[in-house]
Parts: structure tokens; C-alpha cells; sequence
């Protein structure tokens, strides 16, 4: 938050309306308030009646030696000021004084407005006598005005349990504003567990300074920090999520005033997820102090913002803060990134090191809801929760399915090993599901793919808006294995039986029209696990895949092999984007006689398409026979439209190509010389290879050669090529363009 001010208001006693010099003959000091009026000085220890809302209509303060208890279940909502009542309203716990908030996960006690909005009242604010670094902390906390600070390390103001506060964070001025909850100088006597801020004006919780621990907090849609400790907090902070802020996630700070002030703050983290922030995730700040971070699941930085998730300010502005940096004082281990936003790289900032493990599990369930948040806490009413719909469940996946299973897009898998469906068997993925390959490590050498069997089926039901997407924990290339395909129709490859390259699984035959199940919006990322240089899994690999087949709408990126690839089979595909491809964009092979229409092959390290016959024999049968329509290949670094191995035969229209590497001189339609490739040059020769419609965009310093001898195209410069030219088109939906970092695929 802001630094601290001097003071608020003055301290004065406030007339009570529903008090007088008479007591009516109780000693019951809850009887000098009203439930309607509830505000004035708490000079004697009393405990609220849970079955009455209390209307806080100024300030209700806690003085020393007082202790006010509120049971489970008490429900507090502020009023709104007036021009006949201006006062803010929060309620504030002197030195000396002690508040003891009795909530239990069935029945928390709320702290709320009438006013359902960011800065409606001020919040909960507590003073103690445990150490702060600020010098000035006796002349009083920033908006309550009361004194704090001291050299009781073990002060106790009370105990708070099961604690929801809604639409705190009233403000003075841009400077001088609540949190929900402000702890100063607050002590390790004191309990703090399972308090909940929700929709705070500014930071969800914040120390100054004291020794208190914390341990379930969650901070969700603050318009400052999530969480924020400063002036020398010495505690331990433990299963903390901080949600959607619009500044930083959490901000760490020894003292604004001088950066290097003693007792230094020293923090100790555990179990944090840190997700949705508009500026900083965790803001290393104001000298930083010492810090140990673990087991943090952090992300959701704002796209564009290309700063550092563990962030500080340059040594120019924040020497101190890097002083602790350098000295190794500030450790973070077990950290898992994720869903970083497009344009953010940097994990850390320089000289901090940072160990990851994908296994991570922050507050206990990642970005999602932890299983210790119980419902009558996480819900506001009968339509809003804390937490609104994130609420994701892990499941590990690492066994064949034998029988026919349907995931649950609510619940986010890990792939942990080879899946394979078995015949008989179908495996059915909803929309918006998220799967994710577990990272190849020594313990867990197993590779991670999933492969569909002859006679058993896949049904993936993405939508544009909620595609199903493959990934990986480890962000790169060959990071797992990908998704096979093996079916029952014709391929000529002699040795189909012996199984396919990867998986091992027998493939072909002489169903034509065999049916291995649809699959509609699907990325895969990061595939193509290599066991040898010939031996390595595409993204999408098709072997002897028949015609019920549905393939639309499978995007590819940055696979370690090629993006797609068919050996033989009679599958149709369409809407196939391919981009980052470590070998072939898409590739056809071993007789594959199908449609493919509006294909995109983007920065493929290899081919941009290949399309061959067969290996071992260039004029084996059932003869590759592809129709191709609306393609656009764009940026290769070898040949940009590869006629290999016999090549087939092939009808190609409406295609834009171009951007093969600078002085690659070869063709743009190419073949390997006839004393290499009888077999191609024999089908190129019978005009088995017909070419129209071709636009070539960007051909590249040294590259002018378009066709291989013998080979006729016919241009057009209107060609579209897979709808917008070499531009995203605009059947490429926004959700399925966009990695699961946040990346997006095709600009």
C-alpha cells in the first residue's frame, strides 16, 4: 500500500445514541449499543449476539484492556454514510485491546456493506506492540490514527478464525485509504486463520511491521495487492491465494523510507498461488527484506506487461532491494508458471535464482479453489462465490482405458505416462478440458502420450470458444509425446502390422470408411518426444485412419517433429495449423488417399508440406492420392513444398506460399532429381501432380525458381491460400490461436 501517513483523525470519544449515564440497572456493556447504530468505544469486554445483523454506522474501536468477541456466524454490514452521518465506517482494535472472532467454516462471521462495492466502509484494522521498523509508528497507524509498534515480539491481540470481509477499502485520499484487514505491529500471540477479503478498495490484507502469523488467507479482486507486508513483518505466512489484483498479486517491502531498516522484514511463504494481477505478480519492493518462498503456483500477468514475476526495481532506484538479491537472502523454490500472458518471458529478475517444479501446488489446487475453503466462506450469496467459477479439480492419468470414460472439464489432468485406449473402448474429452504432460524426470522416465487402438474410438469436443488442449509442464519442443491414431483402413506400407513408429500399435487393413471417433477444436503443444532421430512422435500422428474419421479444426505448435502426420489411411482434414514445427509442418504418407482443405503450415524447420508415397517402394500400392484445398505455407527452412518418395498423386489448389530461408535455390515445388526419385518424377512426368491457383509471396533473397522441371503451375495473385493469405484467417477462433501460456500462434 502507501506509505504511512501521521495520522487519520483525531482520537475522540463519540456520543453514543443508544447509550446514557443510565444502564438501566445491567451490567451488560453490549446494552449501551444498538444493533441499529452499532459504532462508539468498546471500554469493557462484550460478545455480540449471532442472531442479530449489527448496522456499523461510524466507528466501533476496541480500547485497551477490552475484548470483543464475535461468535460464528454474526453477520456485520456497514451503512452508508450520509450527509447527516459522514463518519467512515470501520471497526479498529487498540493496544493492549484484543478482538476474538469465533467463526467456524460452516458458519463464518461477515464483515460487509450495504453498499455491495469496492471502498464502501473502511475494514478491520489491528494495533499491537510487536517491532516495526518505522519510525514513526507511535504517532499513529495510517487510517486509524492509533499508536503501534513496540518490543513485544509475542503481543496478543486476540484470535481471528473463519473471517469474510466484503467491499473494504474506503479512501481518504489516493494515498490514505483501508485495507480489509491492516494488522500494526500485531503479534505472534495472535491467531489469524482462514480470513477471507473480497473485493477490497485497496490491498486484501496488509502487515506493518509485527511478528503474527497468517495462515489461509485469500484475497480476491483487490484493487491494489492481493496481499501486502511491509516495516519489518518477522512471521510466517502459510496456504495464502491472492486472486485477480489489479496491482501486484502480493508485494514485499522492508521500508519505504529506508530501504536497509532494522528489524528487517524476513518472511516465511509456503503454499501460495498467485493468479490475475494487472501490474506486478510479487513485487520484491522498498528495500525487500529477507525472504523464503515455497511452493508457489503463480500467473495471469496482464498481456504485454514483459516484466519479471519476481520483480524489483533496477539497483538505481531500489539498491537495498538488490543488496538482497545479490546476497542471497531472498530464496524461491518449487515455483510452477503458469498461464504467463502473451509477451511475458521473464521469470525472474536478474540475479534472483528461482528452482521450478510442475508438481507445485501453491494453496493446494493450483489456481483453483483449495479443498480447505469451505463453502459457507467462499459464498457471498445465492449467486456469487469467491472464487466464481474456478473450481478445478487434478486427476492424474496414467493407465489404459478399457472401457468407455468421458473426462470432466472441471477437472484438469496430468499425464503421467502412456494412456492407451483400448479396442472396444471410447474416451470422450468435453470442451474447455486441459491436459497436461507431466514433466520425463529419472523417478518417471515413462513417456507421456496418448494413443487410440484399432477398433477403439476418441471423441475430443472442443468448441471455438473452448477448445481441448494437450500440453506439457515443460514449455518446449519435444516435451511429450502427442496423439496417435490407429485404424483399420488401407495404407502400403508392407510392415504396417509390425505397428507404428512410435506407439508400437498395429495399423491398417481394408476398411475404408473405418471410424475412429471426431475430433473438433484441439491444440496440441509441445509434442514430438524423440527416442532416436528416426524414431519420434508428431504432434497428431493418423496411421491408417479411415473416412468416418472427423479431423477439424487441430492446431499444432511447437512440436518437435511434424505438426500432423498420415500414414496412409482414407481420413479427410480440414482447419489443420501447424506452426513451430521442428520438422515438416504436415506431412502425408504410405498411400493416404483423402481431402485435406484449409490447411496452415507456419515456421516449420523442414518441409512446409511433404507429401510422398512410400519409402522403401516409390510406386507401392494403394497409391498416395491427395486433394488439397485453401493452403497457405509460410516460412520453412528447407523445401517448401516437398515431392518425396514417389510422391503420388496429388491435385493442390488455392495455394499462397512463400518465405523459404534466403538462398535455399531450389524449387518452391520440389523433387529430388530423377537419378534420386524415379518414382516422383514418374507421376510428375504423367501429369499425375496437378497445381492451380498459387500465389508465392516472399520467395526469399535467391530463391526464384518456382516448380521443378516438369512440373506446371498455374498462378493467380488472388489466391486466399487457407483464407487470408499468409495472415491468421478468420475461421482461426481467438481461444484456439492462443497457447496455454497465453502465447498466441498465428499473428
Amino acid at each position: 500500500m502507501k506509505n504511512l501517513l501521521l495520522s487519520m483523525l483525531a482520537i475522540s470519544v463519540i456520543a453514543l445514541s443508544s447509550c446514557s449515564d443510565d444502564d438501566n440497572g445491567t451490567d451488560n456493556p453490549l446494552d449501551k449499543f444498538t444493533v441499529e447504530n452499532f459504532k462508539g468505544d468498546v471500554t469493557e469486554s462484550m460478545t455480540l449476539d449471532a442472531s442479530k445483523i449489527y448496522k456499523l454506522s461510524g466507528k466501533l474501536l476496541v480500547k485497551s484492556g477490552a475484548t470483543l468477541t464475535i461468535p460464528a456466524g454474526t453477520r456485520i454490514e456497514a451503512t452508508t454514510p450520509t450527509s447527516a452521518n459522514s463518519e467512515v465506517r470501520y471497526i479498529a482494535v487498540e493496544q493492549g485491546a484484543k478482538i476474538n472472532i469465533d467463526g467456524t467454516a460452516n458458519s463464518p462471521v461477515v464483515m460487509t456493506s450495504d453498499v455491495k462495492e469496492a471502498e464502501a466502509w473502511g475494514g478491520l484494522v489491528l494495533c499491537g506492540y510487536a517491532p516495526t521498523n518505522k519510525a514513526d509508528a507511535s504517532a499513529g497507524a495510517e487510517v486509524s490514527g492509533l499508536t503501534y509498534g513496540g518490543d513485544v515480539p509475542a503481543d496478543n491481540s486476540g484470535s481471528i478464525t473463519y473471517l469474510r470481509l466484503e467491499y473494504t477499502g474506503y479512501k481518504y485520499t489516493d494515498t490514505k485509504e483501508f485495507n480489509g484487514l491492516s494488522l500494526f505491529g500485531v503479534g505472534s500471540g495472535t491467531t489469524l486463520d482462514y480470513i477471507v477479503s473480497y473485493k477490497g478498495g485497496d490491498d486484501g490484507m496488509e502487515f506493518f511491521g509485527g511478528t503474527v502469523n497468517a495462515s489461509h488467507f485469500v484475497s480476491v479482486d483487490s484493487e491494489d495487492d492481493g496481499i501486502d507486508f511491509a516495516d519489518g513483518w518477522s512471521g510466517t505466512g502459510e496456504y495464502w491465494v491472492s486472486i485477480n489484483s489489479t496491482k501486484s498479486g502480493i508485494e514485499g517491502s522492508n521500508n519505504g523510507d529506508n530501504g536497509a531498516a532494522t528489524p528487517m522484514t524476513n518472511a516465511t511463504l509456503k503454499n501460495l498461488t498467485v493468479f490475475g494481477m494487472g501490474e506486478k505478480p510479487f513485487y520484491l519492493k522498498e528495500g525487500a527484506g529477507k525472504m523464503n518462498i515455497n511452493n508457489i503456483v503463480i500467473g495471469g500477468l496482464a498481456d504485454g506487461k514483459a516484466q519479471a514475476y519476481f520483480y524489483a526495481d533496477d539497483a538505481s532506484k531500489d539498491a537495498a532491494a538488490n543488496a538482497r538479491i545479490d546476497a542471497g537472502d531472498i530464496k524461491v523454490t518449487d515455483v510452477k508458471f503458469v498461464n504467463m500472458g502473451e509477451g511475458n518471458t521473464v521469470k525472474t529478475v536478474a540475479g534472483l535464482t528461482v528452482s521450478e517444479n510442475f508438481s507445485a501446488s501453491g494453496a493446494g489446487n493450483g489456481i483453483n479453489k483449495p479443498d480447505w475453503m469451505p463453502d459457507a466462506l467462499n459464498t457471498i450469496n445465492a449467486t456469487t462465490t469467491v472464487f466464481g467459477d474456478a473450481v478445478k479439480a487434478t486427476l492424474v492419468l496414467n493407465e489404459d482405458i478399457t472401457s468407455d470414460k468421458t473426462l470432466d472439464s472441471n477437472t484438469t489432468y496430468i499425464l503421467d505416462g502412456p494412456v492407451i485406449v483400448k479396442k472396444g473402448a471410447k474416451l470422450t474429452i468435453p470442451a474447455g478440458t486441459v491436459i497436461i504432460a507431466s514433466e520425463v524426470t529419472q523417478a518417471n522416465a515413462a513417456v507421456r502420450y496418448i494413443a487410440v487402438e484399432q477398433g477403439a474410438q476418441i471423441f475430443v469436443n472442443g468448441t471455438a470458444d473452448a477448445p481441448v488442449v494437450m500440453t506439457c509442464a515443460k514449455e518446449e519442443a519435444e516435451a511429450w509425446g502427442g496423439l496417435v491414431l490407429c485404424g483399420y483402413a488401407p495404407t502400403n506400407k508392407a510392415d504396417a502390422s509390425a505397428g507404428a513408429e512410435v506407439s508400437g500399435l498395429t495399423y491398417g487393413g481394408d476398411v475404408a470408411d473405418d471410424n475412429s471417433g471426431s475430433i473438433t477444436y484441439l491444440r496440441l503443444e509441445y509434442t514430438g518426444y524423440k527416442y532416436t532421430d528416426t524414431k519420434e512422435f508428431n504432434g497428431l500422428s493418423l496411421f491408417a485412419v479411415g473416412s468416418a474419421t472427423v479431423l477439424d479444426y487441430i492446431v499444432s505448435y511447437k512440436g518437435g517433429d511434424d505438426g500432423m502426420e498420415f500414414f496412409g489411411g482414407t481420413v479427410n482434414a480440414t482447419h489443420f495449423v501447424s506452426v513451430d514445427s521442428e520438422d515438416d509442418g504436415i506431412d502425408f504418407a504410405d498411400g493416404w488417399n483423402g481431402t485435406g482443405e484449409y490447411w496452415l503450415s507456419i515456421n516449420s524447420t523442414k518441409s512446409g508440406i511433404e507429401g510422398s508415397n512410400n519409402g522403401d517402394n516409390g510406386t507401392a500400392t494403394p497409391m498416395t492420392n491427395a486433394t488439397l484445398k485453401n493452403l497457405t505455407v509460410y516460412g520453412m527452412g528447407e523445401k517448401p513444398f516437398y515431392l518425396k518418395e514417389g510422391a503420388g498423386k496429388m491435385n493442390i489448389d488455392n495455394i499462397v506460399i512463400g518465405g523459404l530461408a534466403a538462398n535455399k535455390a531450389q524449387a518452391y515445388f520440389y523433387a529430388d532429381d530423377a537419378t534420386k526419385d524415379a518414382a516422383a518424377h514418374a507421376r510428375i512426368d504423367a501429369g499425375d501432380i496437378v497445381v492451380t491457383n498459387v500465389k508465392f509471396v516472399d520467395m526469399g533473397t535467391g530463391n526464384d525458381v518456382k516448380a521443378i522441371t516438369g512440373l506446371t503451375v498455374t498462378e493467380n495473385a488472388d489466391a486466399t491460400g487457407a483464407g487470408a493469405g499468409t495472415a491468421k484467417p478468420s475461421w482461426l477462433s481467438d481461444a484456439l490461436n492462443k497457447a496455454y501460456n497465453g502465447t498466441t500462434i498465428v499473428q
